[in-house]
């Protein structure tokens, strides 16, 4: 679980990432000749790999299909993936109705995506792109399966968005292991965050690069720090405005005000959490702090962890820092 805020053209997004996995092959030279300015044709992924057909998974092919990967979308199970590829689908059609597109292109991209349930779908993949659930032991164990299938030469990367790469890739052909994390929706947000630990290297890192620009992304780089770019400042800031709460300095409501009429926020962190899930921020933040015991910004909340326990948990479930009617609408 993760959660990001960007603004696309005025609209806020609130992103939270979930399972995924997926399997991409190019054979598109028309789709690589394009982003050739920008992309060394020979650092560009031919063969890829995600893993898992949740809401990240899905969005992450449905870019790749549409600049002209051949992709394979892996789950464990056939039910998963057939809800993934409805999901894409409906995630065409819609992109095909705004754009005046004809019927005929959402089908040309739908052929570009072949289900999987293999692990076994990873051997000749140059790229692996994993997106399952936020738990280390379970991303790592799915890596120590993977690196047994899939071929020396595969670069392995995470879409994580709380744990350390360097964590997740330990004793796993570190050199070429890196961060590709996209925020949600896919096909909406523009941004991919690409991370290199110490022991990464350059090929691997150009090549991540890369993919990220060839699925019509903008990249930026960043060192293995928790949380990333966005996470980084965005969970921490969050984190803030709660401790405010708790002292007394100002209500939620004025808070919010604050941040969308001073600093220009389309939303306070107070309505941002809650459409998160509070339960997702006390996620991020309990890890860091387990991690980085020292670090005041991640510091637990006791407000955060007593709504939590009493179910309180947002949007999600009617009510958070604000109470919210059946149609999510705030009371």
């Amino acid at each position: 679980m993760a959660l990001s805020l960007a603004l696309v053209r005025g609209r806020t997004v609130v992103s939270r990432l979930a399972p995924i996995t997926l399997v991409l092959s190019s054979s598109s030279s028309s789709s690589r000749s394009r982003h050739a300015s920008t992309s060394s044709s020979s650092s560009l992924p031919k063969k890829v790999v995600v893993v898992g057909a949740g809401l990240m998974g899905t969005g992450i092919a449905q870019v790749a299909a549409t600049a002209g990967y051949q992709v394979s979308l892996l789950d464990v199970k056939q039910e998963f993936v057939d809800k993934g590829l409805k999901r894409i689908e409906a995630s065409l059609q819609r992109v095909a109705k705004k754009k005046g597109q004809a019927p005929e292109e959402v089908s040309r991209t739908l052929a570009l995506i072949t289900p999987s349930t293999a692990l076994e779908s990873v051997a000749g993949a140059e790229l692996v792109v994993e997106a399952v659930v936020e738990n280390l032991a379970v991303k790592r164990e799915l890596f120590s399966r993977l690196d047994h299938l899939a071929a020396p030469s595969t670069i392995f990367a995470s879409n994580t968005s709380s744990l350390r790469i360097g964590d997740i890739s330990a004793a796993i052909r570190p050199d070429r292991f890196g961060g590709l994390h996209f925020f949600n929706p896919v096909p909406v947000m523009p941004l991919v965050e690409v991370i290199r630990t110490p022991a990464t290297s350059d090929a691997t890192f150009a090549a991540l690069r890369a993919f990220g620009t060839a699925v019509g992304k903008t990249p930026v780089s960043c060192g293995d720090t928790p949380g990333f770019i966005v996470n980084r400042l965005l969970v921490p800031y969050m984190a803030e405005a709660i401790r405010m709460l708790e002292r007394g300095d100002a209500t939620a409501d004025d808070i919010d005000t604050a941040m969308k009429l001073g600093a220009g926020y389309p939303m306070g962190p107070f309505t941002l959490l809650d459409y998160v899930g509070l339960d997702t921020t006390k996620f991020i933040l309990d890890g860091w702090h387990t991690d980085f015991p020292n670090e005041p910004l991640f510091k637990p909340s006791p407000m955060l962890d007593k709504l939590v326990a009493q179910g309180k948990l947002g949007l999600k479930s009617g009510e958070g820092f604000y109470k919210y009617d059946a149609q999510g609408k705030r009371l």
